[in-house]
């Protein structure tokens, strides 16, 4: 089974118990968490590989869904020529993403603005008191950007709480 935070018995059925519930009433699991997790329970039948993974969180926007598993785990959904993601996208009605839970403000970065590639991160301290992540990218803006900036900044904030900045090295 997927390893996550809830019950495989709660998650299947649908019905969750007082702990699972609570774990949703307290934020740390949120419906659209559920719709993964269930999917993925879903999909363990046609992709074995599926019932080691360790399941983490989700976030939305833009269209695009970002889900958060073990490092270890992103090779086994991304393995087998994409099939997992494919399916994914095609229960879920939406483009995913495949990303690492941890690591470092950098390496999340990196995974979430690839194929971009990041040349600096810098800390910007605005005089209301608040905190930005500047990410600069090498080279000129692109006419097609791979990934749509606006969507890369809510996921930033959603995720990890980071109010990203993304400027070009050479705009």
């Amino acid at each position: 089974m997927v390893r996550t935070a809830l019950d495989s018995f709660c998650v299947k059925s649908g019905i969750l118990c007082r702990k699972c519930e609570e774990k949703v009433r307290r934020g740390e699991v949120t419906r659209l968490d559920l719709k993964v997790i269930k999917t993925l329970m879903e999909l363990e039948k046609d992709f074995p590989k599926l019932q080691d993974v360790a399941y983490r969180k989700s976030a939305e926007a833009g269209g695009t869904l970002v889900v958060m598993v073990d490092g270890p785990d992103v090779a086994a959904l991304l393995s087998q020529g994409g099939k997992i993601v494919r399916a994914l996208e095609e229960k879920l009605g939406k483009r995913v993403k495949v990303m690492s839970y941890g690591g470092d403000t950098r390496q999340f970065l990196e995974e979430l603005l690839s194929p971009l590639s990041i040349i600096a991160i810098n800390t910007v301290w605005i005089p209301d008191g608040s905190i930005e992540t500047r990410a600069v990218i090498r080279g000129r803006r692109p006419r097609k950007m791979p990934i749509n900036l606006d969507v890369a900044r809510k996921l930033a904030k959603e995720l990890r709480g980071i109010t990203l900045r993304i400027d070009f090295e050479r705009d």
